[in-house]
């Protein structure tokens, strides 16, 4: 169970938005409760012939503006309050870049890594089916999170392909190449965070191409996101992944990381060229840009004082507490929150539906140029908000999602 009540952290920040927005008292109960919430309790056997139980979840938080979306999480600290929660995110990500989905979120509380490939496919498949009774390509498309990939979705599609008796390409999202998965999807998340990036160096009067940068978590997001800003010809001087952090104010050659010491046993810890750094030092190291690309909670009321980034582009969901945001204004800095900057991979995964209900697939340069306007455009509507309510990023692109998300639910109306 996380420290940190990330349900709690998603309701106030929709209770700061009802107040700009003036949202009606009963409007703004229905869009702080999920519509749906699954539990299952589900058993499967191991190599070992032992029978196991593990509980999941699927959450869906509202369907005002068209199915929902969200990935599936497999993790030990996997609840039911921060599946709520990541759903609610969920729904004003998909808002706040304007494509027609609500959020959903799910998982399964499990340690991955004391599993077997053959496991965890079986593992898969059974949940699924405990839960196909509320996913479906026009009701509710999962795809991959913490903990699932590629093969977990492809395990995923073939078996609600098995019990529709036809295949289902629509029904998930970020699945193989040669299963219905779209070119750039893997790469999408990272990139958009890169987009966003420097549109906000430019609003912030910096220039990408002279950063120094910090990026936590060097996982698919973190580890995209690095290359892009290299890419860029910004210095990345400092990456963590799950066995600590490393640094050299010289930069780090991140190409080399990934390719021959990210996924392995010691990590990025086994680079020799650097100087070795916890989590939270590499949180507070001198840069112009922090990327953090991990999971929630690591900018909090206790560290937030000592971040000397000058822009923070939140790669991971929910990594900055409310208090810490609060911290983070007083000091000036400008942060450009998860529901926007990570949005890349819920946008390209959007296109990757699209392709599958129509079977007409786009080249890796469609889906990216498509991908890097829609994260312009938003970027650009959040900072117009931003400076004409003379708030912050995050509250800016809760007054934008919430505000569609309200509107579309105001005119669909309350049944009967």
């Amino acid at each position: 169970m996380s420290e940190i009540d990330v349900l709690g952290m998603a309701r106030e920040q929709l209770a700061t938005t009802a107040r700009y927005l003036d949202l009606d008292e009963g409007l703004h109960e229905v869009l702080s409760a999920p519509k749906r919430q699954l539990v299952v309790n589900f058993p499967v056997v191991l190599d070992s012939g032992e029978v196991r139980c593990y509980q999941g979840y699927r959450v869906q938080h509202n369907v005002s503006r068209g199915p929902t979306k969200g990935g599936i999480r497999y993790h030990p600290d996997v609840d039911l309050g921060e599946t709520t929660a990541l759903a609610m995110w969920m729904t004003w990500k998909c808002a706040v870049v304007n494509i027609p989905y609500g959020g959903a979120k799910g998982g399964v509380r499990v340690n991955v890594k004391e599993l077997s490939k053959r496991e965890i496919e079986k593992l898969t498949r059974r949940f699924i089916s405990e839960i196909n009774i509320v996913v479906g390509e026009r009701s509710d498309i999962p795809a991959p999170d913490i903990g699932t990939n590629a093969q977990v979705m492809a395990w995923i599609m073939d078996t609600l392909s098995i019990q529709a008796g036809y295949t289902l390409p629509g029904v998930v999202t970020g699945k193989p190449i040669e299963l219905g998965g779209s070119e750039g999807r893997v790469e999408a998340t990272g990139r958009g965070v890169v987009v966003t990036a420097i549109e906000a160096c430019k609003t912030s009067g910096l220039n990408i191409s002279e950063s120094k940068v910090v990026v936590q978590g060097f996982g698919n997001v973190g580890s995209v996101a690095a290359e892009n800003c290299e890419k860029e010809g910004a210095t990345v001087i400092a990456v963590s992944d799950a066995t600590g952090g490393i640094y050299n104010p010289k930069g780090l050659p991140v190409a080399e990381l990934y390719r021959n010491y990210s996924g392995v046993e010691g990590g990025i810890r086994n680079y020799k060229e650097c100087e070795q750094v916890s989590n939270s030092e590499l949180l507070e190291l001198e840069c112009d840009l922090l990327l953090p690309c991990a999971i929630q909670a690591q900018i909090t009321e206790d560290n937030a004082d000592a971040i000397k980034a000058k822009l923070i582009v939140e790669g991971a969901n929910g990594p900055t507490t409310v208090h810490a945001d609060q911290i983070l204004a007083d000091k000036g800095k400008v942060v450009v929150p998860d529901i926007l900057a990570n949005a890349g991979g819920v946008v390209t995964s959007y296109f990757e539906w699209v392709q599958d209900l129509q079977n007409f697939f786009w080249t890796e340069h469609e889906v990216t140029d498509r991908l890097a306007k829609i994260m312009r455009r938003a970027y650009h509507d959040v900072h117009a908000v931003q400076q004409r309510h003379k708030t912050d990023m995050r509250t800016a692109a809760m007054i934008i999602a919430v505000q569609r998300v309200a509107e579309a639910t105001t005119r669909r109306g309350i049944f009967p």
